[in-house]
């Protein structure tokens, strides 16, 4: 009878134990990217393509640079990852390539055009895309989660981060306040609007963005809107100032007429146009351009 009875209570522990690790088992890991999709491993992925340079750039800032099998072809930090297989752009990305790789899930904007396709050929995709300040605090906290990272490691680059933006705030003389500043993304042209993450490190600098919220993030503007704006300082990468100051009217614009650009040449372009742990340096950057060129 008691061996009878130690035999059922040992029956019960073990389907309680076995219950209790398929449950486990089962929850595994879980993120729910920007489209609202929830996507699910069993453990943290070991084998990850990038297609954002951003998200390229959280990856390693997060310590996790040796888990990425490819990166699309414009991440180019940091040095380490020059050796990856190119896999095309976030827009034309090569899916063959990718496929080939055997990733356990691929980082991508929620704007790439070929999220359903490689969902379609078994992969796993997390669409991923910030436009300001608070979505690179939460994409950080994401591509953590996705990748298994302790949230206190996030926690403690994003205080970094915001620390040196405040930093270089607080660098920037009482004459560069509310200086009228244009920043142009692409010769389209494209302006960086105030409620996009350029938009916001500029406020945090204390000099007024031309392109109001209103218009959005990243606006295409008519020309003629920023020769009617009259920009004290135009901040621009080298790669999209060709032909500007040749524009209709934009001579008369005080920043070209007293020669108030600040021309950036590829590598600080880059840091500057992308959303992610490298945005203190982007902040850096603009400050001292507005030490340089601010009336």
């Amino acid at each position: 009878m008691k061996i009878s009875k130690r035999l059922g209570l040992l029956w019960v522990f073990l389907a309680g134990w076995a219950l209790l690790v398929g449950s486990v088992h089962a929850a595994g890991l879980q993120v729910t990217d920007d489209r609202g999709v929830t996507v699910r491993w069993d453990a943290p992925p070991q084998r990850i393509v990038s297609l954002l340079p951003s998200l390229t750039e959280t990856v390693c800032e997060l310590g996790q640079c040796h888990r990425l099998v490819g990166v699309d072809r414009y991440s180019n930090w940091p040095a380490s990852i020059t050796r990856l297989p190119r896999v095309g752009g976030g827009i034309d990305p090569n899916v063959e390539a990718i496929v080939a790789l055997r990733p356990d899930v691929v980082l991508l904007a929620q704007s790439s055009r070929v999220v359903q396709r490689l969902e379609s050929l078994g992969l796993k995709v997390v669409a991923l895309e910030p436009k300001s300040h608070a979505d690179v605090q939460r994409v950080l906290g994401k591509v953590a989660q996705v990748l298994g990272v302790d949230a206190q490691a996030t926690q403690r680059i994003w205080r970094n981060i915001d620390a040196a933006v405040s930093a270089a705030a607080q660098s920037l003389p009482a004459r560069v306040k509310n200086t009228r500043v244009y920043f142009e993304v692409n010769r389209a042209p494209y302006g960086a609007g105030t409620s996009s993450f350029i938009g916001e490190t500029l406020t945090r600098l204390g000099v007024q963005n031309i392109v109001p919220a209103s218009l959005g993030p990243f606006p295409k503007l008519n020309p003629e809107f920023v020769v009617r704006a009259n920009p004290d300082v135009i901040m621009v990468g080298d790669r999209n100032f060709e032909g500007m100051t040749q524009r209709p009217g934009w001579r008369s614009i005080r920043a070209v007429r007293e020669e108030r650009l600040c021309v950036f040449p590829n590598n600080e372009s880059d840091v500057l146009v992308r959303p992610g742990p490298r945005m203190a340096e982007a902040a850096r950057l603009m400050a001292r351009c507005l030490q340089e060129k601010a009336p």
